[in-house]
């Protein structure tokens, strides 16, 4: 029997119908990719900042109609309208929360990731990507000094990395025993990132909080003494460099203390993780290679775009028993090879590792360590210029690259006025937070080309 023609179509060849709907798209495809040319190669935005909403609406008119705006219209209002109302990451005068300044391999690998539409959620699907991603998970694993089999994936973030690794240790738990009578517990100091207790409230289990001794590290002592009076406690959460004030607690000590009590132990390195890659501070993580959890961000200090946390287990197997997904769809998954969507919160996920591992592969992980101890570096002259300012006090100091400093005689509102001030004249993102109940101002370093002497000479605004 002859098959079935479709108009003049040859039998067999299958019609490529896509520009029908569509149009044709070529154009708006070379426009696009040569816009992200040129904002890749361009200089950081300048400083900037939201506008408000009511503002925004009001210059940006209505993008979606029924008939389209075209591509250079849609591409104009992004460039001129949108991209302008955001927070320039990137900028070496970002130092406020903690930035991202991605290398360019990094961002122009990310386009290429999004145009190869890759489902890395299981290894039958995208098996390169995931071997990539798991060559830069490899490296993280040597950094934590963890063995050859530790094994994780890339999610969105830290509150996702955290929130699965807080799964896999209530599932480690249970298996050896029910669920206790006054409920789950996770021990953490008040210092732990907020999405720890996000997740704990997610969970429905309790968090405990672990008082810090008088440098603002969580011990291993004060776990101890947690951990001996409380039943139901199935992980510790140890931070890596803390947010507001770029600390490690005693990992080694509170290592102890779970191995004395059989508690999971998870590390959120999220910020501070990529010091591991610096010599000059390796020593400050010690015995991080004795925990059973670990993540970090490389979208903050390894270099890498939006959106991108790196997760791992020093054994994996309590991930999967925790995270497999099962459904007849899913019945002809390998599940003798370690794909992504079993070691997570998770099933669809993009391969956002992809950037990372393509950075790492052109520009090698020495220079990786070297981008990391200058911005360290940077942070301890910036530090030194302040002890030495006759107008500035250092609060703490800083364990890696994190500066909490503070304007004597100053209040809430003079700190507030004059970061408003630094964001609308391009002088630095500076913000205020709060240390020992007062307000005080907070840089964070994590781009190589923030310069000290351009960073102390805007410090002289605060006279």
């Amino acid at each position: 029997m002859q098959k079935a023609q479709c108009g003049n179509t040859p039998a067999n060849k299958v019609p490529h119908v896509g520009n029908r709907v569509w149009g044709d798209e070529d154009e708006v495809v070379r426009a696009v990719m040569d816009y992200a040319r040129r904002r890749i190669l361009r200089a950081p935005d300048p400083v900037a900042g939201a506008r408000s909403a009511t503002e925004l609406a009001l210059a940006a008119g209505t993008a979606i109609t029924p008939w389209g705006i075209g591509a250079a219209t849609a591409l104009k209002l992004f460039d001129q309208v949108l991209a302008p109302a955001t927070r320039a990451q990137s900028g070496s005068a970002n130092l406020a929360y903690i930035p991202a300044a991605p290398t360019r391999a990094a961002l122009a690998f990310d386009a290429v990731t999004g145009a190869a539409n890759i489902f890395a959620g299981t290894w039958e699907s995208g098996a390169g990507a995931i071997h990539a991603e798991n060559e830069a998970l490899t490296w993280l694993t040597q950094l934590l000094g963890w063995p050859s089999t530790a094994a994780g994936c890339f999610v969105s973030g830290g509150t996702m990395g955290n929130i699965s690794a807080l799964i896999t240790a209530r599932a480690a738990a249970a298996t050896s025993g029910p669920r206790p009578a006054d409920g789950w517990k996770i021990v953490c100091a008040d210092s732990a990132h907020s999405s720890i207790r996000s997740a704990a409230q997610a969970m429905d289990v309790e968090v405990v909080t672990a008082p810090v001794d008088q440098r603002g590290h969580l011990t291993g002592a004060a776990v101890n003494t947690v951990l001996r009076s409380t039943p139901g406690v199935f992980a510790v959460v140890a931070t890596a460099g803390t947010t507001n004030a770029g600390l490690i607690d005693d990992l080694d000590d509170i290592a102890d203390a779970c191995e004395r009590h059989h508690v999971w132990l998870h590390v959120d390195g999220a910020y501070g993780g990529a010091g591991l890659a610096a010599p000059s501070v390796r020593h400050l993580y010690t015995g991080i290679e004795r925990a059973d959890s670990f993540i970090v961000d490389p979208h903050k200090w390894l270099f890498a775009p939006y959106d991108c946390c790196a997760l791992l287990y020093r054994d994996p197997a309590a991930a999967r028993v925790a995270h497999s997904q099962s459904a007849h769809y899913l019945d002809a998954i390998d599940r003798d090879v370690h794909n992504p969507a079993d070691l997570a919160l998770h099933l669809s996920r993009r391969a956002r590792g992809l950037p990372l591992w393509f950075s790492l592969a052109v520009h090698g992980t020495e220079r990786y360590t070297k981008a990391v101890e200058q911005t360290l570096t940077t942070s301890r002259l910036v530090a030194d210029a302040i002890r030495a300012s006759d107008h500035l006090r250092l609060t703490i100091d800083p364990e890696l690259s994190v500066v909490l400093f503070e304007r004597p005689g100053w209040g809430p509102q003079d700190y507030a006025s004059w970061s408003a001030w630094a964001a609308e004249t391009g002088t630095m993102l500076c913000v205020p937070t709060q240390w020992d109940d007062a307000t005080v101002l907070r840089m964070a370093f994590v781009n190589p080309d923030t310069r000290a002497d351009e960073v102390i000479d805007a410090l002289l605004t605060l006279r």
